[in-house]
């Protein structure tokens, strides 16, 4: 009996010991990984890390021509998805955004005059459009096959470029799609802990909203305490975020894990999350104005020929552009990113 009690607590002993050296050993190589040391000053010396990428516009030709020189795959990647979108979840309302036509023809003549006017009225119905101004509210289903479709979409691109950069040859259509989606459920788990993430920048619009509504802003004291509380929880998200959009990529690896993922990716941005944030930040603002200088003539195209032809009020043009636009710079944005993984991974400098 004695002898079964010695050999049990030897056993839990062992087992202790076993997860304690674990967990010290795991500690000493997180501080290895991050030498940044909360509440103490760090010197320009210690946290500078190189990486070495081309411009901004350079970049973004570099990601063009990658994409140009494989136009046959990825447009008909973003065709794909389009029709796809099309089909599970559906496109603007044309009678919602004819409506809305008619309503601006009718209080434009008040609201623009002169030669801008035509411009004018063709800037607010591009407003209307990219802020979701003439898309139905989507069910439940919707929003599951969007997010679906979106995500399949980012794990089709991301495999495509891999294989091209390889150094194979251009992969047909048919295999991307139905090699990419092994990776889902990482992916999958990565994106909900990006919603997590962004709570922070949730709560702060709740609290800025509640503030307005209250008539806090009156105060300037209040109106200071309440910018700070809102910027931080922004900032933090935007900390968070930087690392785990890079992330999305890691967790395409083969045999990768989410949390694995989520950790090197932040191991990578260390003393390069600022330069990081800037290039994406870049990337929304140009898919902002190519969307801008694709669909606003559209618009006023639209608006020329239904003025000649009444019956081209009923043809959808503006929705379809703005949806096979929208499938283009999904595309693009997804080769940004996993071009911009690959220029970070290519500098293996060590953390600063």
């Amino acid at each position: 009996m004695r002898a079964n009690k010695k050999t049990l607590t030897g056993r839990i002993r062992t087992l202790v010991t076993g997860k304690l050296t674990y967990y010290r050993k795991s500690i000493s190589d997180y501080l290895m990984r991050r030498p940044h040391r909360s509440f103490q000053r760090t010197r320009r010396r210690d946290y500078i890390r190189s990486l070495a990428l081309p411009g901004y516009i350079s970049f973004s030709a570099y990601v063009v021509k990658i994409l140009y020189a494989h136009k046959k795959l990825f447009l008909g990647l973003a065709l794909f998805y389009a029709a796809l979108g099309g089909l599970l979840v559906g496109v603007a309302s044309q009678e919602t955004y004819s409506q809305l036509t008619e309503l601006l023809d009718e209080t434009g003549a008040n609201l623009f005059s002169g030669g801008w006017g035509a411009i004018g009225q063709a800037t607010t119905l591009f407003i209307a459009t990219a802020s979701g101004g003439i898309t139905p509210s989507l069910t439940e289903a919707q929003q599951i096959y969007s997010g679906m479709i979106l995500l399949l979409t980012w794990l089709a691109t991301v495999w495509a470029l891999r294989a091209i950069l390889a150094g194979g040859s251009t992969p047909s259509l048919r295999a991307v799609l139905y090699n990419s989606g092994s990776p889902i459920i990482g992916t999958g788990l990565v994106m909900l802990a990006a919603v997590f993430q962004l709570l922070p920048v949730a709560l702060a619009v709740v609290i800025v909203n509640a503030a307005i509504a209250t008539g806090m802003f009156d105060s300037p004291t209040m109106s200071m305490l309440i910018s700070l509380v809102a910027g931080g929880l922004s900032l933090l998200s935007i900390y968070w975020i930087t690392s785990t959009i890079m992330a999305l990529v890691v967790v395409t690896l083969p045999g990768m894990y989410p949390w694995q993922a989520i950790r090197t990716a932040g191991d990578l941005v260390i003393g390069r999350r600022l330069r990081i944030l800037l290039r994406l930040l870049w990337m929304m603002l140009v898919s902002a104005g190519v969307i801008t200088l694709i669909v606003l003539p559209i618009i006023m195209l639209d608006r020329t020929l239904t003025g000649i032809w009444s019956w081209f009020e009923f043809i959808p043009l503006v929705p379809f552009t703005v949806m096979a636009v929208s499938s283009l710079i999904v595309v693009w944005s997804a080769s940004y990113v996993y071009l911009l993984y690959r220029k970070v991974v290519e500098d293996d400098a060590s953390p600063a």
